[in-house]
């Protein structure tokens, strides 16, 4: 009887709601009591963000010598335009100095991937316009799953307190829906990837604090950003006519990563069906 009363008591313990309604375990109460403090995790995340950039600085420092008219140009592109300007100046050194330039663009985008930082869209484009497309294509999603992978890490230390007091509402939700679909992350991932419902930095942080395990967010990511990083690589084959990133789009492309949305989420519809059969 005793033994009853505790396992109903240690139950109702577990299913306590953590802030913004996100649920808490037991295990979530432990891991918290371990967590370092805000403030030694910020110092962590600029530690690793400031020698982030003096690893760019050494990668721009080992970079061959540029015309004094080009230097202005090898920069983190911002816009289209100044994605021309770098794409000219790296493709007349790209067949003498093929990896260092492949280098270059791969620490880049991970660099932008890991910190949030807006503008990896034209090296998206970038890369269609340096490099073959299977390759651009390879090098595009290999960088976004790291980097995002890297973006977890970062969460795990600073971003889940972020997210659980500025998107408490937002996170919430979201668990929800990954707790619904705790047996299809890895489809749930790609479609999130393919799809605009949810911006991919609100991912890559919200990922740790809601549970979704690293294995199928690195995987789903690297599957899930190939269907719209095949359009920006083929616009970036076509540089030199874009006016903007919107020329990327068209109803083709629209309807190519709908159909990639609607056919990762087979997967989930026939597991359903089938599991509803046999039970």
């Amino acid at each position: 009887m005793s033994t009853s009363h505790h396992r109903r008591g240690t139950s109702r313990r577990q299913e306590t709601t953590g802030p913004g309604g996100l649920l808490d375990t037991d295990n979530d109460t432990i891991d918290n009591n371990k967590d370092l403090s805000t403030s030694t995790s910020l110092i962590l995340v600029l530690i690793i963000f400031i020698s982030s950039l003096l690893a760019l600085g050494l990668l721009y420092k080992q970079f061959p010598d540029l015309e004094k008219n080009e230097k202005q140009y090898l920069r983190l592109p911002w816009d289209l335009e100044e994605a021309k300007q770098l794409g000219l100046v790296l493709d007349r050194y790209k067949d003498r100095y093929f990896y260092e330039v492949m280098f270059g663009v791969f620490l880049v985008y991970i660099f932008l991937q890991t910190f949030a930082i807006p503008g990896s869209i034209f090296l998206s484009i970038l890369s269609g316009f340096l490099f073959p497309f299977y390759l651009a294509l390879l090098l595009v999603c290999c960088c976004s799953a790291i980097g995002a992978s890297l973006c977890f890490f970062l969460s795990n230390l600073l971003g889940k307190k972020l997210v659980r007091k500025f998107f408490p509402e937002r996170a919430a939700q979201w668990s929800v829906v990954v707790t619904k679909h705790k047996d299809n992350l890895l489809n749930y991932i790609i479609f999130l990837r393919v799809t605009p419902f949810l911006p991919n930095w609100f991912i890559n942080m919200s990922a740790p604090v809601i549970g979704v395990p690293l294995i199928p967010f690195a995987l789903g990511t690297f599957i899930g950003v190939a269907p719209p990083s095949f359009v920006a690589i083929q616009a970036g084959q076509t540089l030199h006519t874009l006016t903007s990133t919107r020329d990327a789009w068209s109803w083709t492309s629209m309807t190519v990563l709908s159909t990639f949305a609607l056919v990762s989420l087979v997967p989930v519809f026939l597991k359903d069906k089938l599991s509803k059969k046999f039970d």
